[in-house]
C-alpha cells in the first residue's frame, strides 16, 4: 500500500484510540495515560549485550517506533505527546520508522524526559519499575482495570491496522514462495532456507514478528523449531512457519510442502493436501456469534476423519473424535488473535476446557476480529508414546504411524479478518496455494 494511503487511514486510527482512551481513562478512574517504549534487556548478567528491544504494543499503536525510552501522554481532550528522545550513543542506533506521518497528527518533542501535568492522576503503562519509580507513577504502573479495557481495544481492528496487516501478509509471502522454490530445486539446509527467507522478505531476524520455524522432515514435530540444521536437508517434508512486519503489525503465515519419493511420502502427501482442503473449510465455516472454541471443536472432528480415511486411525470418525485420539496427533489450538503481537491479546477471554488447554482464542468472533486458522498434525513422539500406553492405542496402525514419522507433521496456516459478511483473508489475497507436492 502507497504511505500516502494509509496516512489517511491513519489519521481515522488516531481519532479512534483518542477516544478508545478516553472512555477506558474515565472507566478506570485516571485522568491521563504515559507509555513507556520500554528499556533493552541483558542477554545475560554476565555480559554486556543486550537484545533489540520489543517496544511496548500500546506505543506502537501510536507510533511505529523501536526507540528505547519513548513516551506517549494521553491526555482526553489535549492532542496525544511524543517524547521522542535523540539517540547520542555511538555504539547502536535503532532503525528510522518505516513512515513519519504520525509526527502530523501527535505533538512529537525531541527530548529526554516526558512532562507530565501536575494536578492529575496518571497511569503508566510500560515495563519498566525503574522508569515508573523516577517519574512518581509506581503505584499507578500498569493498573490492571486500565490495561484489560486498553486489551478489549485491541480485541477488533481499525482499517488502518488492517492495512498494516495485509502489508505485512504480502511481505511474508514473498518468503514462502522463495522457499518453496528453494526446496524444489536442491538441498538447502534449514540454515539457508531461514537466510533465504530472511533475503526475500528484506527483514532481518529482530524485525520478524517470532524467530521462523523452519523444520525439514522430523524437525516439523518439533511445533517451534528454531535450532536450525546445518546440513543439506535430505528430508521429503518442509514446514515453514514464519511471518514479517509492517509499523510494528504482525503476519503469522505457516506451509508445509512434501517431495515425495515413496510409498510413506505419497501418503504424507495425501494428508497435505487433504490439511490444504480442512482448513479451507474451517475458513468458510467463521461466523459471527460463533464462539471460536466451537471451530477449534470442529477442526478436531475434521481431523479425526482425515486420520480414519488415510488408515492412521480405525473404527469411525466419531469415535476418534470422542475418545480424544486426535489430540495426540494436534496438541495446539486451531489458531489466536493477531496484531501488534503475534498472540495477541484481547481473545482469550475465558479459560478453555480442560481439553483444549493450548486454545489462545476462546471469544465469541465478531466483525473486525482478525485472527490465525492453523490446523495441524504431527507424529510426536512423546505424545504418541502417551497414546500408546492407553486403551485407545487399538485405535491407532501404528506401523502406518512409524513409516509417517519421518514427514513430521503438517500445518496450514492463514490470516483472517473477520467481515459483517464472510471473512478476508490475507494470506491467500497473496500466496493462494497452502501446501502440496513442490
Amino acid at each position: 500500500m502507497e504511505l500516502e494511503a494509509l496516512e489517511a487511514l491513519y489519521a481515522a486510527h488516531v481519532a479512534t484510540l483518542r477516544d478508545q482512551m478516553t472512555r477506558a481513562l474515565a472507566e478506570a478512574g485516571f485522568d491521563g495515560l504515559l507509555i513507556h517504549s520500554g528499556t533493552p534487556k541483558k542477554r545475560s548478567a554476565f555480559d554486556d549485550q543486550y537484545f533489540p528491544l520489543r517496544p511496548t504494543p500500546e506505543l506502537q499503536r501510536w507510533a511505529p517506533l523501536t526507540d528505547a525510552d519513548a513516551f506517549l501522554l494521553v491526555i482526553p481532550g489535549d492532542k496525544p505527546v511524543l517524547t521522542w528522545p535523540v539517540n547520542r550513543s555511538f555504539w547502536e542506533r535503532p532503525a528510522a520508522p518505516e513512515a513519519t506521518f504520525f509526527e502530523d497528527h501527535l505533538d512529537v518533542r525531541r527530548e529526554d524526559t516526558p512532562a507530565l501535568p501536575t494536578g492529575k492522576r496518571i497511569a503508566f503503562v510500560g515495563e519498566d519499575d525503574a522508569t515508573a519509580a523516577k517519574l512518581g507513577l509506581a503505584d499507578a504502573r500498569n493498573p490492571k482495570a486500565l490495561l484489560d479495557a486498553l486489551d478489549a481495544t485491541r480485541t477488533t481492528k481499525t482499517a488502518y491496522e488492517i492495512a498494516c496487516l495485509a502489508e505485512a501478509n504480502r511481505r511474508a509471502a514473498w518468503g514462502h514462495e522463495a522457499l518453496r522454490r528453494a526446496f524444489a530445486s536442491g538441498d538447502k539446509s534449514e540454515l539457508d532456507l531461514h537466510l533465504t527467507y530472511l533475503g526475500a522478505t528484506r527483514q532481518d531476524d529482530q524485525e520478524t514478528p517470532y524467530k521462523n520455524i523452519v523444520a525439514a522432515g522430523r524437525n516439523a514435530a518439533i511445533l517451534h523449531h528454531v535450532s536450525y540444521g546445518r546440513d543439506a536437508a535430505k528430508a521429503e517434508s518442509l514446514l515453514v512457519d514464519a511471518g514479517a512486519t509492517c509499523m510494528g503489525y504482525c503476519s503469522d503465515i505457516t506451509r508445509t510442502w512434501a517431495r515425495p519419493r515413496g510409498a510413506a511420502g505419497e501418503t504424507f502427501t495425501g494428508l497435505v493436501v487433504a490439511m490444504e482442503a480442512m482448513q479451507k473449510r474451517l475458513v468458510d465455516a467463521v461466523r459471527i456469534g460463533m464462539p471460536y472454541e466451537e471451530l477449534h471443536d470442529e477442526s478436531h472432528r475434521q481431523l479425526s476423519s482425515m486420520l480414519v480415511d488415510a488408515g492412521i486411525a480405525k473404527g469411525s470418525a466419531e469415535e476418534i473424535d470422542r475418545r480424544g485420539v486426535s489430540r495426540a496427533f494436534y496438541p495446539h489450538g486451531l489458531g489466536h488473535s493477531l496484531g501488534l503481537q503475534t498472540h495477541d491479546v484481547g481473545c482469550a477471554v475465558v479459560t478453555p476446557r480442560a481439553d483444549n488447554p493450548f486454545l489462545r482464542n476462546t471469544s465469541r468472533i465478531a466483525e473486525g476480529q482478525v485472527f490465525t486458522i492453523e490446523p495441524g498434525l504431527y507424529f510426536i513422539d512423546g505424545l504418541l508414546a502417551g497414546l500408546r500406553r492407553t486403551p485407545e492405542a487399538s485405535l491407532v496402525d501404528w506401523n502406518l504411524v512409524e513409516a509417517l514419522a519421518p514427514f513430521g507433521g503438517i500445518r496450514i496456516e492463514d490470516d483472517l479478518v473477520v467481515l459483517e459478511r464472510g471473512v478476508r483473508n490475507l494470506t491467500r489475497e497473496v500466496l493462494p496455494v497452502g501446501g502440496d507436492r513442490v
